[in-house]
């Protein structure tokens, strides 16, 4: 028996250590969810711009490639002539490549034919007989000459018939690699003849043989023949490529020390001078390496900045505001209590006379309280379902949004955080209700019937035939049956929420007759509690397990202890980790003289 002039003072220390715990645990909770939230986002918001950043290149390296089968298919078509295609055969291939259409941001695609001194004026006498302005220019002192022959549409290229390519050191070493190689080559930065704005560009090359394919660098060197090619202008080809409108991000190219291509403007309405994101990437593409420099618009801060961490983080200092303030008002009624009863128990070490009454006086006092606090629990509910219906008009107002293809999963994400915390407060107040109301049930005269109390139990949890059994001799019950109702839906529910799932869940319920009292145990199967938590776990807001767990409010055993101490009775736990769990209790049977003989300890 607890000493009463202890009693208050002890009280008093554990709901302040308890307050501690509350507000620190809570606080912590809030702290996690806007870190994780805020980390998930900057996280989406990366990922956001790789996939942007790999889209731009892979886009670069998709047109390249496409352009390069259209080198190909024009060398397959002069093979097919025997390598001796006509003007007139070359316009009808072009014609059917609808070049601008089927590959926008080219400038034409033509043939060039590679002479050496012994043979270019035959070559030049040949061209002449159908094109008597032919001439080859210009005049240069290397030993080869490689004049562009044919190009279609003429009307735009017309100034770059007849260019000998070989005049200029990145036209030439280009053309001989892909000679050399067999493979498609592009030019270092040039300026074509045929664009008046005079900006970057390049030559892309694909070279044809005297046979269909020689297998050395010097049968290539000995049969070359010439090459398709296309001209291209740098920014023509990326506007083709790639609309700035429809990308956040922007890019410049720079191959050696040129810069071909920039979109880095601050011209640029959506010029960011402090772009989100920024990178350096090497590309190696046909005999040339560009490094691509890309960076984030404004655009793109507009459609990834967010407002979600913070609205978590006002919303659970919200919470914590009406935690702290119903601990607050718990702790001044428990003060006062404590008041009151270091005022009555000095009264009653001087006075015996009038012990009943005064005993009498203070249980009143001590049902007020336990009814204070259920009120103060019940009147906490009113702005806890105020911020559940305004998270969900919020929802209601977001809901063709979330549905939406482009919505943001993060703001779905967000409130069902806060519905989750709207739900953890919930349960807390209905347990601190519950805690209450223990108390102030009184004797009733409602028969528990076991049989059908196991198998309501097993319905409402959801459990199958043979998963929750009832042994023992006992059939009903009529002392204080709501309370026993209670213990046992507690002690079940527990059973089954914890359960580890590694076997199928098993709970018997056993009830004998004993001489002034039954005897009740609940077994179940599942992960165990270690001995040194057995007396913490019927501690109010005490749990082993996370608090994520909206029902997890650490008060449903300390209901089962208060339930079965008010009778006289009490609560044994025999569990080891892993080896499951036995709930053992007595409960009066009716006429015995046992109910509240515990409320001097409860005052």
């Amino acid at each position: 028996m607890t000493n009463i002039d202890e009693m208050p003072l002890n009280r008093f220390g554990r709901i302040k250590a308890f307050h501690f715990v509350v507000v620190a645990l809570s606080l912590t909770l809030t702290l996690l969810a806007w870190q994780f939230s805020k980390h998930q986002i900057d996280s989406r918001i990366s990922l956001r711009f790789e996939a942007s950043r790999n889209n731009a290149l892979a886009l670069i390296r998709e047109r390249m490639t496409k352009y390069e089968d259209a080198l190909w298919g024009g060398v397959a078509a002069v093979e097919s002539h025997a390598t001796d295609v006509t003007f007139d055969e070359w316009q009808s291939f072009a014609k059917t490549l609808r070049i601008h259409e089927k590959y926008p941001g080219i400038n034409g695609i033509g043939i060039i034919h590679f002479h050496t001194s012994r043979t270019v004026e035959a070559y030049l006498a040949e061209q002449q007989v159908r094109r008597p302005e032919f001439r080859i220019f210009p005049e240069h002192n290397e030993s080869v000459y490689m004049p562009i022959t044919y190009i279609e549409p003429q009307d735009v290229n017309a100034a770059a018939i007849g260019l000998d390519v070989a005049h200029e050191q990145n036209r030439r070493l280009a053309a001989l690699a892909s000679r050399d190689t067999g493979t498609a080559q592009i030019t270092g930065p040039i300026t074509l003849v045929q664009d008046e704005s005079s900006t970057p560009g390049f030559l892309f090359y694909a070279p044809f043989y005297r046979s269909a394919a020689p297998t050395s660098t010097a049968q290539r060197q000995e049969e070359f023949l010439g090459a398709v090619y296309a001209p291209f202008v740098v920014h023509k080809l990326m506007e083709g490529l790639l609309a700035e409108d429809l990308r956040q991000v922007r890019f410049s190219i720079q191959d050696k020390e040129t810069v071909i291509y920039d979109e880095h403007s601050t011209q640029d309405p959506l010029f960011d001078p402090e772009p989100m994101f920024m990178e350096q990437l090497s590309m190696d593409l046909y005999g040339r390496e560009w490094v691509v420099d890309l960076r984030t618009n404004l655009a793109f801060r507009g459609d990834n900045t967010y407002v979600q961490p913070t609205l978590i983080l006002v919303a659970g200092l919200m919470i914590e505001t009406l935690i702290i303030s119903l601990l607050l008002m718990m702790a001044r009624a428990n003060e006062q209590a404590v008041s009151y009863a270091d005022r009555v128990t000095a009264s009653l070490t001087q006075k015996t006379i009038g012990l009943d009454a005064v005993n009498k006086e203070l249980s009143i006092k001590n049902e007020e309280l336990e009814q204070f606090a259920y009120v103060a629990s019940h009147d906490l509910k009113t702005p806890i379902r105020g911020i559940g219906g305004l998270t969900e008009m919020i929802e209601e107002d977001l809901e063709e949004y979330l549905k939406s293809p482009v919505a943001n999963p993060d703001v779905c994400r967000n409130l069902s955080l806060i519905r989750d915390r709207v739900n953890r407060m919930h349960h807390l107040t209905k347990g601190i209700m519950d805690f209450a109301r223990v108390e102030a049930q009184g004797r009733d005269d409602e028969v528990l019937n076991m049989a059908k109390v196991v198998k309501d139990l097993a319905l409402d949890l959801g459990l199958e035939d043979g998963q929750l059994r009832l042994t023992g001799d006992v059939n009903s019950i009529d002392q204080d049956a709501e309370n026993l109702r209670r213990v046992l839906e507690n002690l079940v529910g527990n059973a089954v929420k914890y359960h580890d799932g590694v076997r199928p869940c098993e709970i018997v319920v056993s009830a004998q007759s004993g001489d002034t009292r039954y005897q009740f145990s609940v077994t179940d199967n599942g992960p165990g509690i270690e001995p040194e938590f057995h007396h913490k776990i019927f501690k109010v807001f005490q749990t082993l397990h996370n608090v994520d767990i909206p029902e997890s409010t650490g008060i449903g055993l300390a209901i089962v202890k208060k339930a079965i101490e008010r009778h006289g009775g009490e609560i044994i736990l025999t569990s080891d980790a892993g080896a499951g769990a036995i709930f053992s209790f007595d409960w009066p049977m009716a006429g015995a003289d046992n109910l509240f003989q515990d409320t001097g300890k409860a005052a």
